[in-house]
C-alpha cells in the first residue's frame, strides 16, 4: 500500500482516471490519502478523512510513508480557518489555500502558515457562525470550497471546521445521527435531509433557528424550512420534499 498527501490548495478527485470525467469531490491542502492503484497519469485514492475514494491526477499530489499517514491520521485536524490564505515554501513561494485546508502536514512540505486555524471541538451553536462564512458560495457539483461548493461538501467542511466528522455525500451522511420526528425537537446545527420522487436522499442543509435553513442550492442561501421541505420565498414553491431531520451533535 502506497500514501500520498495534497500539496495544492483544490485538487479534482474525479470518477474516472481522466481529466474531462465527472468532478466526485476535492481534495484540499493537506489532505491525505491511501493510494488503491496507480497508473502512469493517475491513481485511485481513499481519504483519510472521510474514506471517500476517486481519482487524482498523479502530479497533484505527493507521495509520504505509512509511519507519515499512520501520524496524521492520529492528530486531532488542524484547520485553516481564513477564506483564503497562503502557505510559503523554503524558496518563498506562496500557495494559495482555502478555509479547510489541513496544516498538519506542513512540516513534511516544508511550508510555513502564519494564518488563523483552529484544532478544536466546537459546541453545536457554533455551526451556524461556521455556515454564514460560506454564504453566497456558488453551486459546484463535488465542490468543498467558497469558490464552489456542492451541498454535501458544504455540511461536511461547517461540520469539519467545528470539529466534528461527517461523510462526504448527503445520502451518506443520512446514515449518520439520531432521526427526529418533527422540526420542532431540531435545534440550530441539525441536518435536514431530502428525497427525490425514488425516494433517494438528494440534498441536505443545515437548520436554523425560527424554521429557517442554509443550504447549498444555486449558491449557499438562506430558505423557509416547513414539514413539506424547503420553501422558496422568490419562487413561490417548495424546491425540496422533507425526508428526515438528523442530531449529529447532542
Amino acid at each position: 500500500m502506497q500514501y500520498g498527501i495534497c500539496n495544492l490548495s483544490i485538487v479534482p478527485l474525479r470518477l474516472e482516471p481522466s481529466d474531462v470525467s465527472e468532478l466526485v469531490s476535492q481534495v484540499l491542502y493537506g489532505d491525505y490519502f491511501k493510494i488503491l492503484e496507480q497508473r502512469k497519469s493517475w491513481s485511485k485514492i481513499r481519504l483519510g478523512f472521510d474514506k471517500y475514494e476517486g481519482w487524482i491526477d498523479n502530479k497533484q499530489y505527493l507521495e509520504i510513508l505509512k509511519e507519515q499517514y499512520q501520524a496524521l491520521h492520529a492528530e486531532t485536524p488542524k484547520l485553516s480557518t481564513d477564506l483564503v490564505e497562503f502557505v510559503k515554501d523554503a524558496s518563498n513561494q506562496l500557495y494559495p489555500i482555502p478555509i479547510g485546508s489541513c496544516l498538519n502536514g506542513l512540516s513534511l512540505f516544508n511550508h510555513f502558515h502564519d494564518g488563523n486555524f483552529v484544532q478544536d471541538k466546537f459546541p453545536k451553536d457554533h455551526i451556524i457562525k461556521t455556515a454564514f462564512l460560506y454564504l453566497n458560495s456558488p453551486y459546484l457539483w463535488g465542490g468543498k470550497t467558497p469558490f464552489g461548493i456542492d451541498c454535501s461538501g458544504f455540511t461536511q467542511m461547517v461540520y469539519k471546521l467545528n470539529g466534528h466528522k461527517l461523510f462526504r455525500d448527503a445520502s451518506q451522511q443520512a446514515t449518520q445521527g439520531e432521526a427526529l420526528s418533527f422540526i420542532e425537537e431540531s435545534d440550530p446545527g441539525d441536518l435536514a435531509f431530502f428525497d427525490n420522487n425514488e425516494g433517494q436522499i438528494i440534498h441536505v442543509g443545515i437548520i436554523m433557528k425560527d424554521n429557517f435553513i442554509i443550504h447549498a442550492h444555486g449558491k449557499v442561501r438562506i430558505d423557509r424550512l416547513d414539514h413539506s421541505g424547503i420553501y422558496n420565498v422568490e419562487k413561490r414553491t417548495h424546491t425540496h420534499k422533507l425526508r428526515v431531520i438528523k442530531k449529529i451533535i447532542s
